[in-house]
């Protein structure tokens, strides 16, 4: 996911790439899994512009 990103010079928020990076979860009870979807976003985001520079 991350080379892609790189050799793509952006990362893509959309699709099933970030569910398979994502801990096994229920979609249906709690768990809040669109939370945990978008910390993940957040997370992968900052790692990305902080050494997309440096590539």
């Amino acid at each position: 996911f991350i080379d892609n990103a790189f050799r793509d010079g952006e990362m893509r928020t959309t699709g099933t790439a970030i569910d398979r990076l994502m801990p096994p979860m229920s979609r249906f009870g709690g768990g809040n899994r669109a939370q945990r979807k978008a910390e993940i976003i957040e997370k992968l985001l900052s790692f990305f512009e902080k050494y997309f520079g440096l590539v």
